[in-house]
This record gives structure tokens, C-alpha cells and sequence, in this order.
């Protein structure tokens, strides 16, 4: 394969979620050093970013938000999964942070299970199962509606967030890669930071569609320790595990 043609592979390979230097070694069956000058030559052209261990990302390929209805469809049966992988890290009694997201509105349903729970969420759209919490109560973070992603957002829920302090947070994004959390705009992004700062334990629930994917331009850097809540089972995990994750899987449960 001509020099050319094997970059824009790998770029297509990276934006597929192939992003060790290892696993593109694999998938091209290249040396180390020929994959390297590879990654260098696309860093270089402003096509993706370097990163921990030899990987690259993806960057500047902004997608079109996707509608509130639309993300619900997606991966329906895996954020099911998710959640229920969620469920078992929660204690009754615990006070939970639940982010904007369907896949943490997934959650939400299954929260019926647990016994006075003191929930915390700008998740518009995962009220109505809040509703129903045996012997728990919710608090609201108010602020700006975000319609697109039903959730809100802006000063008065940084304030409300300042004078909280809760044991789990439960995070989605719209892509986890070597960068952090991927979101649509900067005060989704800075309002995750805000939430972790405020959490004793951090969980990111993303499927594996989501992994490597950097589909927006504004990010949520990684706190020291997390867990990553997921479905994938392949060499991309690997490489939030050396960023301080702790793996957990559906079918761990």
C-alpha cells in the first residue's frame, strides 16, 4: 500500500475507534517506527492529536447534534445494560449525582430499586422516573433549558452545584477519548468538571460506540480515579485504564 493511501486508512481506522499503536500495528501489520512516522505525518496536517501512549485522536470533525428522540433510539438495549451495570454501585441511602444524557436517564428508571436515595440532577428528561423513589427525594440544578438535550445549565446551576456535595456521579458525553468527555458546547463541558469536583466517586457511562469517538470540540478532562461503565471488550479500553479508570462490564454482574 502507496504511503498516501495507508494514511487516510489510518486516519479512517482512528476515527473507527483504532487508536493504540499496538492495535495499528495489527491492523495494518506495519512496524512500530512506520506507524509512528504515520501518526506524526497526520498530526503534523492538523488531522488528529497525539496522545498518552503512542494513540491519536481525532479532532476538528465536528457531527450534527443529534435530536433528543434520536439518542433515545440508539443503542436502546445497551444503555439498558449500562444501567443496570450503574444500579449495582449504588447503596440505598446514597445521595447521586445523575448528569444529562439517556444514557443516565436509563439509569434513572432502574433507581426505583434502591430506598432513600437523595438525588441530584440537571436531567430534564429523567424526571418523571425520579418521581417514583421510595423514601428518597430529588433536587433540581436550575438554570438555562438546553431543549436539544433537555437539560440545564448556566450560572444557577453552577451556584446550586457549589452548595453540594454527593457520593456517585454518574456522567455521559457524547464521546470519551484520551482527551476527556466530548460535549456539543462549553457549558455542558464546564458544568461536568464542576460536577466532579463535587462527587466522592465518578462514573462515565458510555457503550462502545462512544469510545475513541471525538465527535464534538469541547471537553471534560478525567478526574485522577473514575470508573468507566461500558460494553466494550476490546484494546480501546486499555487505554482509559492507564488514565486511572477502573473497568466495569455489564456482564461483570
Amino acid at each position: 500500500m502507496k504511503v498516501a493511501k495507508r494514511r487516510q486508512a489510518m486516519l479512517e481506522a482512528v476515527h473507527a475507534g483504532i487508536t493504540s499503536i499496538e492495535a495499528l500495528c495489527r491492523h495494518f501489520n506495519i512496524s512500530e517506527a512506520t506507524a509512528r512516522r504515520d501518526l506524526s505525518a497526520l498530526s503534523d496536517e492538523g488531522l488528529l492529536v497525539r496522545t498518552y501512549g503512542g494513540a491519536a485522536t481525532t479532532i476538528g470533525q465536528r457531527e450534527p447534534e443529534l435530536t433528543l428522540e434520536q439518542r433515545r433510539m440508539r443503542q436502546g438495549d445497551v444503555k439498558a445494560r449500562l444501567a443496570g451495570c450503574a444500579l449495582a454501585c449504588i447503596k440505598d441511602s446514597d445521595t447521586v449525582l445523575l448528569d444529562g444524557g439517556t444514557t443516565t436517564a436509563a439509569l434513572a428508571k432502574r433507581l426505583h430499586e434502591r430506598h432513600g436515595l437523595h438525588v441530584v440532577t440537571n436531567n430534564m428528561a429523567a424526571l418523571p422516573c425520579l418521581a417514583q423513589l421510595p423514601e428518597g427525594h430529588t433536587t433540581i440544578l436550575g438554570g438555562d433549558l438546553r431543549a436539544s438535550s433537555m437539560t440545564a445549565y448556566g450560572p444557577l446551576a453552577h451556584a446550586a452545584l457549589s452548595r453540594l456535595t454527593v457520593d456517585k456521579l454518574f456522567l455521559s458525553a457524547d464521546g470519551v477519548t484520551e482527551l476527556g468527555l466530548c460535549e456539543a458546547s462549553p457549558e455542558q463541558a464546564w458544568l461536568k468538571e464542576a460536577m466532579i469536583a463535587r462527587a466522592a466517586e465518578v462514573y462515565v457511562m458510555a457503550d462502545a460506540t462512544k469510545l475513541g469517538r471525538a465527535s464534538q470540540q469541547h471537553w471534560t478532562p478525567f478526574p485522577r480515579r473514575w470508573t468507566l461503565i461500558t460494553d466494550a471488550d476490546d484494546e480501546r479500553v486499555e487505554v482509559f485504564t492507564a488514565l486511572g479508570a477502573t473497568l466495569k462490564r455489564p456482564d461483570s454482574f
